[in-house]
């Protein structure tokens, strides 16, 4: 979780950094949907073991990743970070393609001799400088968690069977809106470095406000205040399971895959590890925390659940439009003319020069230019 968005943003050419990035989401989606389609079939097996097969069965990814692990070639950044300058520009030549590459790597080694200066990468995070950055590496993560998203993907079942599915109806929802997880990241894939980060943060925020209005409407009209267990008519079932799946979707190309894509591009070297570290951290502490309350919280607020989440969908939505920067096209060496650019956090940023030079954005689109 702390590696792999940082290594697929130091690995990827800036142009196609966002969708690259996202198979890291897109191999999370599928996973899960994996598992949930496991889950139907092993809860169908008697005798009480089909939990051990679902157990069991998480060692199969474990061992994947431990094997492709030891296959993985190192990073630039990391090369040059050891010394390794001239294997450095060989293995940039080749992940890049082209033989020129003077420009990128002269950006690398500059950010290495930066890094080198700082001697407490944890205690530097709070100098004035890195304030957006920090700021970012705390409340994106702690965003993301209170989309509710956590509340579907693992309650799916739980969450179906109270508000009145049957066993195996509320097992096959959860596939379902497995599948709306993949296809949605499958979207932001294609759509993250055309349309930018901040387009998606917007779009989903706003499905996932409307879809949470209208679930909870469903579940009130239906149980009202008291809970009353029984079970939906079909149509108003297909009713909700259609909106949660828009809402699954509208967090899938949204705050599921830029939730780890855009803290992992906008942290300099000097600081990238220890401020990556504090946000899969934050997100960790907060998964778990939402996962531990969310039943109690579901006992008592009922419907209101969908309302609480959604109160936040409104705070996250309005910090993207205002707070983050687009970030699309900008080489992740020289990010930081987004924030030198920035009407709030410029003036954080008035101690930090340009990489290599003045850099100018372009028409807003996140295009740039040296001069």
């Amino acid at each position: 979780m702390q590696a792999v968005p940082l290594y697929l943003s130091e690995m990827a050419p800036y142009k196609y950094r966002g969708a690259l990035n996202i198979g890291f989401q897109l191999s999370i989606t599928i996973g899960i949907l994996v598992a949930n389609v496991l889950n139907y079939f092993f809860a169908k097996i008697h005798g009480g073991w089909g939990w051990r097969l679902s157990l069991g069965g998480a060692m199969v990814p474990a061992l994947i990743i431990t094997v492709g692990s030891l296959v993985l070639p190192e990073t630039p950044n990391s090369m040059i970070e050891r010394g390794n300058h001239d294997v450095a520009r060989a293995k940039l030549k080749r992940i890049r393609g082209i033989a020129n590459v003077d420009e990128e790597f002269n950006d690398l080694v500059a950010a290495s001799e930066e890094s080198r200066k700082v001697e407490h990468p944890w205690r530097n995070l709070l100098q004035r400088k890195y304030r957006p950055h920090l700021t970012m590496a705390i409340l994106i993560p702690i965003f993301q968690q209170l989309t509710g998203i956590n509340v579907i993907m693992f309650y799916a079942p739980v969450l179906f069977k109270t508000i009145g599915f049957g066993s195996d109806a509320s097992l096959m929802s959860a596939v379902i809106t497995g599948c709306v997880n993949v296809l949605g990241t499958m979207v932001s894939i294609y759509g993250v470095d055309k349309w930018g980060r901040r387009f998606l943060f917007l779009e989903g925020g706003i499905q996932m406000l409307i879809c949470q209005i209208v679930v909870a409407i469903c579940i009130a009209l239906k149980f009202g205040v008291d809970g009353n267990p029984g079970e939906l008519p079909k149509w108003y079932a297909i009713v909700v399971v259609l909106f949660i799946c828009v809402y699954v979707a509208g967090f899938a190309w949204s705050w599921g895959p830029l939730g780890w894509l855009v803290p992992s591009e906008i942290f300099p070297l000097e600081i990238r590890s220890a401020a990556q570290s504090i946000n899969v951290s934050v997100n960790m502490v907060f998964t778990f925390a939402i996962a531990q309350v969310f039943l109690t919280m579901l006992c008592h607020l009922k419907f209101g659940l969908f309302l609480f989440f959604g109160f936040w969908v409104i705070i996250m939505t309005i910090f993207i439009f205002f707070f983050l920067p687009e970030t699309k096209n900008i080489p992740i060496e020289e990010m930081v003319i987004v924030w030198k650019q920035h009407w709030f956090w410029s003036k954080f940023m008035t101690d930090v020069n340009y990489p290599n030079g003045s850099i100018e954005l372009e028409n807003g689109n996140g295009a740039f230019k040296k001069v």
